[in-house]
């Protein structure tokens, strides 16, 4: 078996793991770090220094402040999420919204993100990718089953932000790429609890299938949501 590498980032690329503590993060940092291209990989989290937690706005505009020394990143993956926690869990009915589980969840999966890509996004290579983990259930084309309001939504919201910003960024640095990926339900504690937790892939199994498609995705495709296999899904 080849060891894994990235083709599309140019020898010595330096990436940039935002989440790194998280099954996926944790698995995306092992693989980037084994790949005899990489010159280093950047962790980030909420209890890595400097420390970047999304439910702590100022955290997110200082990770960035002190990473950009080392800027430009030829790779940013965005990994962290929430589903569920403590007292929040995935609504089955319109009867089940909360007002702070929704608060929450939209930090988190959403709010966060977006100045995630305020202050990060300077930060990229001109022919960099940065990649978002986003979620199917966030597809309103796709969404069958109702229910997970909150994670639908703040998911939604998230693949809407990641939209524009392609759009604008396109302009600006038209080599670049900004992508929406779902990775389909990992091994981990986000996804444990649910039904379809049994047909789970291993975080490093799905971690290298989410960064050989990153690294087959062209400019062309900035902009838009994947599912781990590359099909592209509805919004």
């Amino acid at each position: 078996m080849n060891a894994f590498t990235m083709n599309s980032l140019g020898d010595g690329y330096r990436a940039l793991v935002i989440g790194a503590s998280g099954a996926l993060g944790t698995a995306f940092c092992e693989l980037l770090g084994k790949d005899p291209r990489c010159a280093g990989v950047r962790q980030l989290g909420r209890n890595t220094v400097p420390a970047l937690d999304l439910e702590q706005p100022e955290t997110i505009a200082s990770a960035a402040t002190e990473l950009a020394a080392q800027a430009p990143y030829q790779l940013i993956v965005h990994a962290a999420g929430l589903l569920h926690r403590d007292q929040i869990k995935p609504e089955k009915s319109y009867s089940a919204i909360e007002h702070e589980a929704l608060q929450a969840v939209f930090q988190v999966n959403a709010l966060g993100p977006a100045l995630v890509l305020r202050h990060f996004l300077p930060l990229l290579d001109a022919r960099g990718a940065m990649a978002v983990l986003s979620a199917k259930v966030g597809s309103i084309g796709d969404n069958r089953l109702g229910g997970w309001y909150a994670y639908r939504a703040s998911k939604a919201a998230l693949n809407m932000l990641i939209k524009t910003a392609a759009i604008e960024l396109a302009r600006t640095r038209p080599q670049s790429r900004l992508l929406s990926l779902h990775p389909g339900t990992v091994v981990s504690g986000l996804s444990q609890p649910f039904r379809g937790a049994t047909s789970a892939r291993p975080a490093d199994v799905a971690a290298a299938e989410l960064l050989s498609l990153i690294d087959q995705l062209t400019p062309a495709d900035s902009g838009h949501f994947f599912a781990s296999n590359g099909e592209r899904l509805p919004w």
